[in-house]
């Protein structure tokens, strides 16, 4: 399992309804890309860093930790509208407005990578994806979507082992020895996954398969005082952005 799917199986906000954690997470996410960079991204990064560290309590490491891969994705994208390519100055010349373009980009990017994790860091997928049927979503496509997300994991856990067999035996002392292991993981994973889905499928079939997966969910219901309180705070950090747009310069 990997850390930000355990997180979210032993969040405080595990028993909330999905709709609760939506409403909060990608309203943020939202106004990240709705609100001016300055000063709407900051105000809603700075409630997403509070929601997560106070009342969800996701352990900052945790966070740091799958944070990082899309803040990166962020940097760089931010860093290509510093500079312009061809032009009466250079080939490679910084670009006219690129640092407030750049950093207006990094804010909104990153305001709102922290709201999807909000949702992604309380809610399982396993609490999900089985109540989209109700929200309209064909059962078939969630069935694989079920069995991708569960498959992911076998997978994962087999390539570690392979991976580690390798390690004891050396696999990766040399340069070569270790792209020969990677080829022989690449193929030894894709041997294994069809043979899980062989399996798999031999498996529903003895189950008496109609179609449909059916699997048991939490049973929650929507709270109408915590949807309350996340579109008072939605509404709260748009005043507070159009009071400060205008008093700030």
């Amino acid at each position: 399992m990997l850390p930000i799917d355990a997180a979210a199986h032993s969040s405080r906000w595990r028993r909330r309804h999905p709709v609760d954690k939506a409403v909060l997470g990608l309203g943020l996410t939202v106004l990240a890309i709705s609100l001016p960079p300055w000063p709407g991204a900051v105000l809603v990064l700075t409630a997403a860093l509070t929601v997560l560290l106070g009342p969800a309590g996701v352990p900052p490491r945790k966070l740091w930790r799958a944070y990082r891969v899309p803040l990166g994705f962020c940097v760089t994208g931010a860093v290509t509208l510093l500079i312009q390519v061809g032009g009466p100055d250079g080939f490679v010349t910084l670009a006219d407005g690129g640092p407030a373009r750049a950093g207006g980009l990094l804010l909104r990017t990153s305001a709102a990578s922290l709201g999807v994790l909000l949702f992604a860091f309380t809610t399982p997928m396993s609490d999900l994806l089985p109540r989209l049927v109700k929200a309209g979503v064909p059962a078939p496509v969630v069935d694989v979507a079920l069995v991708t997300y569960r498959m992911s994991f076998l997978l994962l856990d087999s390539m570690g082992r392979i991976r580690q067999a390798q390690a004891a035996r050396l696999g990766h002392t040399t340069r070569a020895a270790t792209w020969r292991s990677l080829g022989g993981l690449g193929a030894t994973a894709f041997v294994r996954a069809f043979d899980r889905a062989g399996r798999l499928q031999a498996g529903l079939a003895g189950r008496g398969y109609d179609g449909t997966l059916r699997v048991l969910v939490p049973e929650a219901h929507v709270s109408r005082r915590f949807v309350a309180a996340s579109v008072a705070l939605l509404v709260a950090l748009v005043a507070l952005t159009l009071v400060l747009e205008r008093l700030l310069p």
